[in-house]
């Protein structure tokens, strides 16, 4: 063999092994995309679509994922504030249960027990949860996003 004969066959390796580079490259970009479309809801049933003309393009892939991820980010942030709003009604109860424990604990020291006044034995606290409603005061309505209502009433 000459200089010239390996000098091809090297050429020719480095060719194939750059074309076998190169489809796999090629086949993980493909495979990539499936993946995405397949995780794409508006798209999952693309892979089974018997006509190639009306199977999912890149750019269509592209553009419904971007769509999706602003979509998801919205409701992500709308159970975010659903959280926040549920945080600060926990709060809101929390505090409730004190000023009644508070109040609990000064009536037992005191010696009475029971409840006192007319509206049972909360204190100056009324809430939704509480038995009938007193028509001495206007409710107090807290408003939470549209979606979630805490309501107390001061006697």
């Amino acid at each position: 063999m000459s200089d010239n004969d390996e000098d091809f066959e090297s050429d020719a390796d480095k060719r194939a092994h750059h074309n076998a580079l190169e489809r796999k490259r090629r086949d993980h970009i493909k495979d990539s995309f499936h993946g995405l479309r397949d995780s794409i809801p508006s798209l999952q049933g693309e892979k089974d679509c018997s006509f190639p003309h009306l199977k999912a393009s890149r750019a269509m892939i592209l553009n419904k994922a971007t769509d999706y991820i602003q979509h998801m980010k919205r409701r992500n942030s709308s159970h975010q504030q659903d959280i926040d709003d549920l945080k600060r009604q926990n709060s809101i109860l929390e505090q409730q249960v004190r000023a009644l424990e508070k109040i609990r604990g000064g009536k037992q020291q005191g010696g009475t027990t029971g409840a006192s006044g007319s509206g049972g034995s909360y204190g100056g606290t009324r809430t939704q949860f509480d038995q009938g409603s007193s028509s001495e005061s206007e409710p107090e309505t807290k408003e939470l996003t549209g979606r979630k209502k805490l309501r107390t009433e001061a006697r």
